[in-house]
Parts: structure tokens; C-alpha cells; sequence
């Protein structure tokens, strides 16, 4: 099997396939393109959602905060609470670890979000720290966002850009080689992209607001994150090439190493699926908390196509970009 996250035909055939939904509780059940669990509490809902960090040991602690709150956030709902499993190789010393969590309670701080536990051992089943994040968020059940659903028509909208977390992780993991090919400053550019990964306020105010469906950008990319909530709606899309921003130093760093930015990593962009009516007071709110956002195209009732100089479908997701280079 390739390295990555399992496609989206073998997570239906080996996973979802094997699960059986028993408890009431249990609101909303696994799915392609669905970030969260729900789980009745009466008049609350508790929103979770987990996810690892294997793609880099580079500031993984960040990382792994940001990871799980960003998918608390694609229900509207703020996260409140991770907990932390940390797999570490044998050689790791203290001041690693009080390093991750020195930066993983800083990043949980700006986020109003407390670390509630988790695990951490030293085992030679890694050759590299993996970090798996749990995160948590509770909600009045009246007033939990996304029960619409996406319709033909709804416009589809990208926060900040495409192939943000692949582009500082890979300026991290490549800091050297790429100095000596774009110089410090696109670098140093690169870099500062994971300073953007969250989606949490986004996620928050599109929320209250209304959308009728919402995605964080994980592995895959945008056209991934877009074709997921497709398969999950059972719609198509249209979506114009030209209107994905891309920033600088992701466009050089893709083309030095050959991959495509529509396809790598992106914690930090958010798909929002929202009714044309809705569009402009979206903007409004976004302008006036200096949320960069683009409308990249629309639901349509079925096909998947990139629009541009010559229109392609777009293909299901599979293993990130970023694995071709870390």
C-alpha cells in the first residue's frame, strides 16, 4: 500500500464496511468527508475528532494542536480540549519532549483550548516522533451549524489558499537545499505559512452564520478536500484553477520538487460550501477579521471538473504530494 492516508475506495472496503452503529448517542457515524463524531448528550452535543502527525517532526507540537481544532471548527463548533498521544524513537531526550509540549500548550493557549491528557512513551516501533491529537468541543444540540446540506448552486469558497502546511513543512524539512536554490527569504516565507494553519476562527464565525457544509484542507489537498465533501453529498463541482491563490514560495517550492500544490497538504484552508445569498455577508465578516478567502467555484449535480485552459476531472485523493518530498 502507498504511504499516506488510505484512498477513499479502501476506506470504505477495509473500514467503514467493518463498523457497525449501535448506540443511539452516536448522531453522525464515519464518513469520507466527514471531519467530527457527534454524540448525543442530551441538550449538548460533544464534538471529536482525531488525527496524527506523521509527515514531519518539524515543530510537531504546533502541529498536532492545530490538526484536531481545525476539524472541531469545520462543525462550527470551538474546541475546547485535545488530548495528546505522543510515540517517540528510542534517542529522543527530555528536552524534546519539553519541547513539543512547551509548543503545544503555547499554540492550545491562543486557542482558549486546555490539554486534558493523553500519553507519551518511548518505543522503537517509530524511527520519528508520531503525535495523534483528539480534540473535543461541546454544543447546545439546538444550535449545532451544518444540519443543511450543500445543493446545486451553492458556491464553494477557499480560505488563504492552497498547499499551506505542505509548503512550511517542507521549507522546514528542506531548509538547506532550498536556500541554496530561492535564497533565505522565500525560505524563510515558507516557513512562516504554519503560523496560518489554524481555521479555527473562520471555522467559528461561517458557523454562526450558516454554511452548509464545511472542510478543513488535510491531506490531499484542495481538489481532495473539495472531491470528499463531493462524495459525501453526492454532488459535483465545477472548480476554476485560476481562482485557487496559491502564495509565492509554495508555487517555487512545487515546481522545484515536481509536485502539485492543488494536491499537497493544507492545514490552514478551509472548503466552505454556502448559498449565493449568503456570499456577501460571509465577505463581510471575513473582510473585518482580515480572513483572505477566494470563491473557487460551485456544487453542480454531478462530474467533477478543474476548470481552466483545458477543463479535468478531478480524480478521487490519494497519497499527499508531501510524501514525494519528505
Amino acid at each position: 500500500m502507498k504511504i499516506g492516508k488510505l484512498s477513499t475506495e479502501k476506506l470504505k472496503e477495509l473500514i467503514f464496511s467493518n463498523l457497525n452503529k449501535k448506540r443511539k448517542e452516536i448522531l453522525v457515524a464515519p464518513n469520507v468527508g466527514e471531519d467530527c463524531a457527534y454524540v448525543d448528550f442530551g441538550d449538548y452535543v460533544c464534538v471529536m475528532s482525531t488525527d496524527p502527525i506523521t509527515g514531519t517532526s518539524e515543530e510537531i507540537g504546533k502541529l498536532a494542536v492545530h490538526i484536531t481544532c481545525n476539524d472541531i471548527a469545520s462543525s462550527g463548533v470551538s474546541p475546547l480540549g485535545i488530548m495528546l498521544t505522543i510515540m517517540a524513537p528510542v534517542g529522543t531526550t527530555e528536552e524534546d519532549i519539553k519541547n513539543i509540549m512547551i509548543d503545544a500548550s503555547n499554540e492550545a493557549d491562543k486557542l482558549n483550548v486546555d490539554i486534558i491528557g493523553g500519553h507519551t512513551e518511548i518505543t522503537d516501533a517509530v524511527n520519528r516522533i508520531v503525535i495523534s491529537s483528539t480534540g473535543i468541543g461541546k454544543q447546545v444540540k439546538n444550535e449545532l451549524v451544518n444540519k443543511d446540506k450543500p445543493k446545486t448552486g451553492d458556491l464553494i469558497v477557499l480560505t488563504k489558499g492552497a498547499g499551506i502546511e505542505g509548503t512550511g513543512i517542507i521549507c522546514f524539512e528542506k531548509e538547506e537545499e532550498l536556500k541554496r536554490v530561492f535564497g533565505e527569504s522565500i525560505v524563510k516565507d515558507g516557513k512562516s505559512l504554519l503560523d496560518k494553519i489554524s481555521v479555527v476562527k473562520e471555522g467559528i464565525i461561517a458557523g454562526k452564520l450558516g454554511t452548509s457544509c464545511m472542510h478543513d484542507v488535510t491531506e490531499g489537498g484542495v481538489l481532495g478536500a473539495v472531491w470528499e465533501m463531493c462524495d459525501l453529498y453526492g454532488l459535483g463541482c465545477s472548480i476554476y484553477n485560476d481562482k485557487i491563490y496559491i502564495n509565492e514560495s509554495t508555487k517555487l517550492v512545487c515546481e522545484h520538487y515536481n509536485i502539485n500544490p492543488l494536491r499537497l497538504i493544507s492545514s490552514g484552508s478551509m472548503i466552505i460550501g454556502i448559498d449565493k445569498n449568503k456570499i456577501d455577508i460571509l465577505k463581510d465578516r471575513f473582510d473585518k477579521e482580515n480572513i483572505e478567502f477566494s470563491v473557487i467555484g460551485e456544487f453542480t449535480d454531478k462530474g467533477h471538473i478543474l476548470v481552466g485552459n483545458s477543463n479535468k476531472n478531478i480524480d478521487p485523493p490519494y497519497s499527499d504530494e508531501l510524501y514525494k518530498v519528505i
